[in-house]
Order: structure tokens, then sequence, then C-alpha cells
């Protein structure tokens, strides 16, 4: 699975999941998403989600909200983890 791949994905678990006010086809790889709305309720959904999604498990030193602030942070994290399965 490639980055580009990744992202999509990541991206469609975050519309079900992350209650954001706006399409999060419009939000910038970079752009927090608390900022655009996200909780930190709606970040154990996403991380749930993205479990489910990819197949992977979130490691303990990996539940922290900057993992989670960014989609890009959240692709990287994503991309690791698919690469040590």
């Amino acid at each position: 699975m490639n980055r580009t791949e990744i992202e999509e994905g990541v991206r469609e678990v975050l519309a079900a999941r992350a209650k954001i006010p706006i399409d999060v086809r419009h939000v910038d790889g970079s752009q927090s998403l608390y900022d655009v709305g996200m909780t930190s309720h709606a970040t154990v959904k996403v991380m749930l989600g993205l479990e489910d999604h990819f197949e992977i498990e979130f490691p303990d030193e990996m539940l922290q909200r900057s993992i989670f602030d960014q989609i890009f942070r959240i692709v990287s994290a994503v991309e690791k983890l698919l690469l040590a399965s």
C-alpha cells in the first residue's frame, strides 16, 4: 500500500468518525484537525476506525494527541505500523 492509498484511507476514516464540521477532503494535510473541530472523544473513534480499516494496532507510545493532530502525521504513523507488520 503506497502513501497516497494510506492517505485516502485515513481521510475516509476521518470523514466517517472525526465529526468535524467541514469536508475532510478540504483539510490540508498539515492543518490541525483539532483547530477544525475534532474533539478528544472523536480522536478515540478515529483511532479505532484506523485500526479496523488498516488492520493495525496503535501501541501505547503512539497514543498521543500530536500523532492525531494532522492528517500527514496520522498517515506517517499508519505507514510505520504497516511496515512493521
